[in-house]
């Protein structure tokens, strides 16, 4: 028996989202008085596989089959269904972004198994099976019980930390068997944002809504960001407009963010946009409107038009850096 994680690799790197799901990964596994295993599919040197042992991976499962170069959600499914089945494993782990929001319903259907996404917290009981999760658009909280023998989570990213434990890892070449039947979508190119801080990667995030007024106002946003490290992010209704990136959109129907400290300017905080960011640990709110929605969500507020306020508040963290 084992708990199996599969770690998302970019260039043969892994970043924070990997080692946070091993993290979570080893908890359960005391839970249930066993180990973690990470699947990596990929080109990942040695050295790098070895950092998940820092979290709590006893076994490192090694896949760098070229055809596996790109995303092919049949095929990732069929090489992590055969690790399953190689590993014993009870609980299967993936991180609630595209990648697992992909494999992990069809390795559901393929292993018969419960399925529980967007989990926020290790099991509260194990018999049974018990994980919590938002609903309502982040309004409450639902206890899931996942009666099956193999149950498979994805876990909302930001939501439960980096610990290490470190373990001497053992790293295991894995040669799954392909089919050819697998293959039936060819990615014809790969385009990847570079040399900027992902959204759901960003501890620091600074948004901007209509009250930005228009695209033209966007560089005190992104001055700020810069200054504290940090990612942009917008409200739906502005990349709508085409002021920013659909990338860029937070909410229920964009990215669902969990960062450290969120900073909303000019948004009035429409239910959809909150539950995207409801997971947020601390939130500053700046609006012109004191009954904007967005003020019963945030910890701090400040009541004022966010063209005036961006100014000053970016002033203030220059003086306090050269300080």
């Amino acid at each position: 028996m084992s708990v199996l994680v599969y770690t998302e690799n970019w260039d043969g790197k892994f970043k924070k989202l990997s080692f946070e799901l091993i993290s979570f990964a080893n908890e359960i596994a005391k839970k249930l008085n066993t180990s973690v295993v990470a699947l990596s599919i990929g080109k990942v040197e040695d050295d790098e596989l070895k950092k998940l042992g820092n979290y709590g991976a006893a076994k490192i499962l090694s896949v760098t089959n070229d055809k596996l170069a790109g995303l092919n959600n049949q095929a990732f499914t069929s090489v992590i269904a055969q690790a399953v089945a190689k590993e014993n494993s009870t609980v299967i782990l993936f991180a609630h972004n595209n990648t697992g929001k992909a494999i992990a319903p069809r390795l559901s259907v393929r292993l018969k198994a419960g399925l529980a996404t967007g989990v926020t917290s290790v099991p509260s009981d194990t018999e049974p099976f018990t994980v919590t999760k938002k609903t309502f658009t982040a309004k409450a909280y639902a206890n899931v019980v996942i009666k099956s023998p193999v149950r498979i989570l994805t876990l909302l990213q930001n939501v439960f930390g980096i610990f290490e434990s470190p373990v001497s890892a053992t790293i295991e070449p894995f040669n799954p068997e392909l089919k050819e039947t697998e293959f039936k979508t060819e990615v014809k190119e790969i385009n990847k944002v570079t040399g900027k801080l992902l959204l759901t990667d960003a501890e620091i995030v600074v948004s901007g809504g209509r009250g930005m007024k228009g695209p033209e106002n966007w560089g005190p946003i992104e001055e700020l960001a810069t200054l504290l490290g940090g990612a942009t992010a917008c409200s739906r209704p502005v990349s709508d407009e085409g002021w920013r990136p659909h990338s860029e959109h937070t909410g229920q129907t964009g990215k669902i963010i969990a960062p450290d400290l969120y900073f909303a300017f000019g948004i009035s905080g429409a239910i959809q946009h909150l539950g995207g960011i409801s997971g947020s640990k601390c939130i500053v709110a700046v609006n012109k409107d004191p009954d904007a929605p967005i003020f019963e969500a945030a910890d701090y507020g400040i009541v004022g038009d966010a063209m005036k306020v961006l100014p000053e508040l970016i002033s203030a963290i220059k003086e306090i850096k050269a300080g």
